[in-house]
């Protein structure tokens, strides 16, 4: 009697645990798409297109899959805010949005090595000059609320001696510059360059490539799905399509030796948390 139990409550638990057993077991199913999230509206890295999500980001997460043997990509837009919540609730896969490697992000969550150098891009008028820190000094400068350009020039303006104005969104930052409200607007370095090739009022005056680097972010228990992908991006790397991708999305070529094309030993980012220094040869089959 007692073993009819046994066996009638172990049968009981999957019936009870439903969706969430089978989830649980199997958060990437190799016959389904990858689910991945990032936010829309960062060209040229995530934009609307007439047929679907398109831009880097988009041809990166393709080509992952691709990699890694999954049928295709799903991309949910998620607003940056809630990103992380996506991801930790497993609604999504991995980000796959121009996400900023940093020591507090990496105590929360696994990255891949670094695969897209960034840093401040300082965006003028086509008709000014910017030849490095001390031309701000006087001056006025734009940067969008909460992101880490507005961090980098609230540390900095007193050193400098500029003043910081604070604005919602790039597209606002930029027409203070188009209305001379400011001298330059500040963001991420690929944004800024795709801003210029859009409009030819403006330019990148200085490119402050200070170390920082997009990663792809991971829920702290998929170390081996992070390796698996990350495994990929190596192999992007190696054969140049990382490379392409950036001459194809933003229109020049990227600056040499940056993460772009540098393969990292170990997995995840050298020197911060959940770091793994385990060597391994990228399987590029």
């Amino acid at each position: 009697m007692i073993h009819r139990l046994l066996f009638a409550s172990a049968m009981l638990v999957p019936l009870l645990l439903g969706p969430f057993a089978a989830r649980a077991q199997d958060d990437h199913p190799a016959d389904k798409p990858i689910v991945v999230g990032s936010d829309f509206g960062l060209a040229p890295w995530m934009v609307r297109g007439a047929n679907g999500p398109e831009g880097f980001g988009v041809d990166l997460a393709n080509d992952i899959a691709r990699r890694i043997h999954r049928p295709g990509v799903q991309i949910e837009d998620v607003n940056f805010a809630n990103l992380f919540a996506a991801l930790f609730a497993k609604r999504i896969e991995f980000t796959i949005n121009p996400l900023n490697i940093t020591a507090e992000r990496a105590e929360r969550m696994l990255f891949t090595e670094p695969f897209f150098a960034t840093g401040n891009g300082f965006l003028i008028r086509a008709g000014d000059s910017m030849g490095g820190f001390d031309d701000l000094k006087g001056k006025a400068l734009a940067v969008n609320r909460g992101t880490i350009s507005d961090t980098w020039a609230t540390e900095n303006a007193a050193k400098y001696g500029f003043e910081v104005q604070r604005y919602e969104t790039f597209p606002d930052s930029v027409q203070a510059v188009l209305t001379r409200r400011v001298f330059t607007a500040i963001n991420e370095i690929p944004t800024t360059v795709y801003a210029a090739s859009r409009n030819k009022a403006v330019k990148v005056g200085f490119k402050d490539l200070n170390g920082r680097n997009f990663g792809i972010a991971f829920r702290l228990d998929d170390a081996a799905y992070r390796d698996k992908v990350e495994m990929a991006l190596e192999c992007m790397k190696t054969d140049g399509t990382l490379h392409k991708m950036y001459v194809k999305w933003y229109g020049e070529e990227p600056a040499p030796g940056t993460a772009l094309d540098t393969v990292f030993p170990g997995y995840g980012a050298p020197g911060l948390a959940h770091y793994d220094p385990t060597p391994h040869q990228p399987n590029c089959n």
